[in-house]
């Protein structure tokens, strides 16, 4: 199947749109398909605001319907208690919101970024999608994360080259309360990060201590930037660590 085959049978769809690379395209899809596409941005504090703002740019881009949803997700007990399966509860929290706006803007069918190279084994939320009926057609059309890329940069979308990224609840181990604070800390951790230029990196919270993952082609940059980065960070943080292993999301 293609996409334009897709959509020819389901021209009326709402996205659920991140901002990031895979549900930036798929919206681009859809609108360029002619189906009748909205795309659905449901926004928390395990967002930062540059993915807020990529969402609402990479829209208006492409001229794209867009509606904001904003949701608690620390009032959910079992979420903010972060169990190894926090993922599950928070994207059903997430696929509600939107079910819920869907359905009173009249789109009947939800569907999401999923692409074919995507390890659905290893990521919670696939269940919870499976469970309100989400729909993925990039992996139901068979279209890896490179030929999104690919296809994404021929398009002219800036996201192309959009590093992965994962919400900042990831960024506190599994079993520790998550709180504001965390998230606040932990966000304004990157942004500081992502000034001096750093890209596709982590700042784990480890207690009171700041874990940096980077890619090793950074790890000059961060030489080059240790004191800055160990001052701003202590601010923070009462430790500052770099981490010599690989990142694992």
């Amino acid at each position: 199947m293609t996409l334009d085959r897709f959509f020819d049978e389901n021209n009326k769809v709402a996205v659920a749109f991140s901002g990031g690379v895979d549900s930036a395209y798929l919206l681009y899809a859809a609108v360029k398909s002619g189906a009748d596409a909205a795309a659905y941005y449901v926004r928390s504090v395990f967002q930062p605001q540059f993915e807020y703002d990529d969402a609402i740019a990479l829209a208006g881009s492409i001229g794209a319907k867009l509606r904001v949803i904003d949701i608690d997700v620390l009032s959910s007990p079992v979420i903010a208690r972060n169990p190894h399966d926090r993922c599950y509860h928070c994207k059903k929290m997430i696929m509600e919101a939107i079910r819920k706006a869907a359905e009173e803007d009249g789109y009947p069918l939800i569907i999401d970024g999923t692409n074919a190279s995507d390890d659905v084994s290893d990521r919670p939320g696939v269940r919870a999608l499976e469970e309100y009926g989400v729909r993925s057609p990039l992996r139901e059309c068979s279209i890896a994360k490179e030929e999104v890329r690919k296809r994404s940069k021929e398009a002219g979308l800036f996201t192309w080259n959009k590093p992965a990224y994962a919400c900042l609840a990831t960024r506190i181990a599994s079993g520790e309360i998550i709180d504001d604070r965390k998230l606040e800390t932990t966000e304004r951790a990157e942004d500081f990060l992502h000034s001096l230029g750093f890209s596709d990196f982590r700042v784990r919270m480890a207690g009171s201590i700041a874990r940096i993952q980077i890619n090793k082609e950074q790890f000059p940059l961060m030489i080059e930037n240790r004191e800055l980065v160990v001052d701003t960070l202590k601010k923070l943080y009462d430790a500052v660590l770099l981490d010599l292993e690989a990142r694992d999301d």
